[in-house]
């Protein structure tokens, strides 16, 4: 899975948003570009923190950020703790087979200060089942074995909470029949 997600992520092409071929765009401003920049230079200077993809940045027209991949050993790491709002994916990887390792992976998600979109992948339903229900409120839109594309406005519920700040009431109303849709289809399997 990994050298597929790294494959993944080198692949995808960044440029003009009018291009429709083209993945994503510049981020908004010199501002957010030199923040991300730092970012990419703190974790490649981090002994716990490997860059699997991505990890630069080109300002000479416009300020893109190829999309990054950091594997983090510390749960407490900044890339697990910290909204970016940028092309960048930190992953802890936890050993299934431990005791307690599936339990200590949902407990660190579900305690994660934002709770923007999150996304859970698995083949046995019953964990599946298990885990969206130890994060139904860790996250305003949350998918099981599908990609997280995050709220789009007027089409799907958008359940901010937290110190994301936009709507912090709970959690009542993820149990929309859209979201219900979305967590209940299971299009991707992953190995």
């Amino acid at each position: 899975m990994r050298d597929e997600l790294v494959a993944e992520t080198e692949a995808l092409v960044y440029g003009d948003v009018a291009d429709l071929s083209v993945w994503g765009g510049a981020v908004i401003d010199r501002r957010a570009y030199r923040r991300l920049e730092g970012l990419q230079r703190q974790v490649a200077d981090d002994p716990t923190v490997a860059v699997l993809a991505g990890g630069t940045g080109d300002d000479r027209e416009g300020f893109f950020v190829r999309p990054t991949v950091a594997v983090g050993s510390d749960p407490t790491h900044e890339i697990f703790t910290r909204e970016y709002f940028a092309p960048f994916l930190a992953v802890r990887v936890y050993d299934d087979d431990a005791p307690g390792g599936v339990e200590e992976a949902l407990s660190l998600a579900g305690a994660s200060p934002y709770a923007l979109t999150g996304a859970v992948f698995g083949r046995e339903q019953g964990w599946l089942a298990h885990a969206t229900d130890r994060l139904r409120c860790a996250a305003g839109n949350l998918y099981v074995n599908d990609r997280p594309t995050g709220a789009v406005v007027g089409q799907q519920p958008e359940r901010d909470q937290l110190a994301s700040h936009r709507e912090p009431a709970g959690c009542q109303s993820l149990a929309s029949p859209l979201t219900l849709h979305s967590c209940s289809r299971t299009s991707m399997s992953w190995t």
